[in-house]
């Protein structure tokens, strides 16, 4: 009897193990397949494996989510200032299926960023990222990203 409740509790803890092994490499692919190649000609292709069709995402609290296919006209655009826009992951903490990230965001605007005309000079922030995935897809996301540091670098004399 107690070989087989073992056996049941390592089986049921494996099963979670991959089942948050996987929900995790879905995320990780978030930062490496869509916000680091956001002028990809398939980006939505990309996008559309990894977020969820009634995905939403907050980055305040005005009160409207931004659905996946405004993210990607956003990322579109951001691409054409930012081409070499990279987003990577430094860390990543789970509850359950919410995954909290803390990632690094770099480039150098070849045209006008927020209103800063170019200058050859880069950014580093930090974003933060919250993330709950179900059935293998992001379906919800809030995010703070540090644009105020990356315009202070950009106009730095």
């Amino acid at each position: 009897m107690k070989t087989t409740f073992a056996l049941a509790l390592l089986t049921a803890t494996l099963v979670t193990s991959a089942a948050r092994a996987a929900d995790e490499d879905v995320v990780r692919a978030l930062y490496s397949e869509v916000f680091s190649k956001a002028s990809s000609p398939t980006l939505a292709e990309a996008g559309n494996k990894i977020l969820a069709p009634n995905w939403q995402s907050f980055g305040d609290y005005a009160g409207k989510a931004k659905t996946r296919e405004e993210l990607y006209a956003q990322f579109g655009g951001v691409s054409k200032a930012v081409p070499n826009l990279h987003v990577e992951v430094k860390e990543i903490i789970h509850d359950g299926n919410r995954y909290i990230v803390r990632g690094e965001m770099t480039g150098t605007p070849v045209a006008d960023f927020f209103g800063v005309k170019p200058s050859g000079k880069s950014f580093d922030v930090m974003n933060i990222d919250v993330h709950t995935v179900e059935n293998g897809k992001i379906t919800v996301t809030y995010h703070l990203e540090d644009w105020a540091g990356a315009l202070q670098q950009l106009t730095a004399k």
